[in-house]
């Protein structure tokens, strides 16, 4: 067999979710380690984008990155009816993904190691142009325009590196969140309906269509305003008002036998997170609160909790398994919500022990993706049980 019929044919390569939710699963694991090694004077900096810039950079570049390449290879692929990447193909895509985890360690020129970290978005949104563009819905054309938006996001965070815009690395990182919040709205309010339904017999999830439309509409506005004129009263007026405006959504969509549903649960909670997360974030620009002061609400809480839950469902539903969490997939949901806790509400009630509480919440994020990967990571790497592809 040649190299690439070799790569074909690997089971980790049959669909995005696989390679990438392992990636997921590893950096989330590796780099929270390495920032509480830095911050203990354990492990010396990269060369490029130090400090807390390389934090925030491997969680939304990194990360996050790998989430959303894993779950649109293989939610496009449903949606449209349409192939996406598998193969050498999607393994050329995991290595540019990599390469750019890698470069800020490996003493590359700062321009080069930000050329290839620049790269993934540009060649994930080619892998999935066609069936984005041509499938059957035309609102999936939004990712493309996303996928720009995240590329200048990191253009920006690279440029202010360069010493080439001041303030940069700042708004490129807000730029990148409010595209991920923007990311989660959407496709919850397209797939958690459907889940409940699906999951819970007799389930009435309510939809309203001038509530998602205003919703896309205000999240569009904070991203525009948070890029022009962050942290002032218009955009703290519209992080509360698309707070609020998440909560409506979330009563609509509520049966009380999501909560003895494990699988839906952790996704019900964080999309919690996220409302009580915008909700803190706009709170800062009309009381005293510290701005950002409950940033790792929506990272760790919305962000983090929802990603696991949807990271963990997707393993198991596209590997032909029993729609069940597993007892440590139980205690990695309790782990990610006590660490969204630790780091983004603690803080802002005891902010004299902040050090204990993100070194307590760094571990408790640590565990948590750490039993995603035990239990998950055979599952990913292995062909279906029931003989099917994917």
């Amino acid at each position: 067999m040649t190299a690439i019929a070799r790569l074909n044919a690997l089971p980790v390569l049959a669909l995005g979710f696989r390679p990438f939710f392992l990636a997921a699963g590893l950096t989330a694991v590796l780099s929270v380690a390495v920032w509480l090694a830095i911050l203990s004077g354990l492990w010396p900096q990269p060369s490029h984008l130090a400090g807390t810039l390389w934090h925030a950079h491997e969680m939304l570049f990194g990360y996050l990155a790998a989430v959303i390449a894993g779950f649109l290879l293989t939610a496009v692929r449903n949606w449209t009816g349409m192939p996406t990447a598998s193969g050498a193909r999607l393994a050329a895509l995991v290595g540019l993904w990599l390469a750019g985890r890698l470069a800020p360690w490996l003493g590359l020129p700062s321009l080069l190691a930000a050329l290839i970290d620049l790269a993934f978005f540009p060649a994930l949104a080619l892998a999935l142009w066609r069936p984005l563009w041509s499938g059957p819905n035309p609102v999936n054309r939004v990712f493309l325009a996303v996928f720009t938006g995240m590329t200048l996001a990191g253009a920006m965070v690279h440029l202010d590196a360069l010493g080439l815009l001041a303030g940069g690395a700042t708004r490129g990182h807000r730029l990148m969140l409010d595209l991920v919040v923007l990311v989660m709205l959407l496709v919850s309010g397209r797939v958690m309906p459907f889940f409940v339904k699906s999951v819970i017999t007799d389930a009435r999830p309510r939809v309203l269509p001038v509530l998602e439309r205003l919703v896309f509409g205000v999240a569009v506005g904070l991203l525009i305003v948070d890029l022009i004129q962050p942290l002032g009263r218009v955009a703290g007026g519209l992080a509360l008002a698309l707070g609020l405006l998440q909560l409506a959504r979330l009563l609509g969509w509520h049966d009380r036998r999501i909560w003895t549903t494990p699988m839906l649960t952790v996704l019900y909670v964080g999309l919690l997170w996220l409302a009580l997360g915008l909700i803190l974030d706009g709170l800062p620009a009309f009381t005293g609160m510290t701005p950002r002061g409950a940033l790792h609400a929506l990272t760790v809480g919305a962000i983090g909790v929802v990603t696991l839950g949807m990271m963990a469902r997707v393993a198991v539903g596209h590997t032909g398994r029993a729609m069940q969490a597993a007892p440590l997939t139980l205690a990695a949901f309790v782990l990610i919500n006590l660490a969204a806790v630790l780091r983004g509400l603690v803080p802002l009630l005891a902010p004299a022990g902040y050090q204990t509480w993100l070194m307590a919440g760094g571990l408790c994020w640590i565990l948590a993706f750490g039993l995603f990967l035990w239990v998950h990571a055979p599952m990913l790497i292995s062909p279906r049980p029931d003989g099917r592809p994917g």
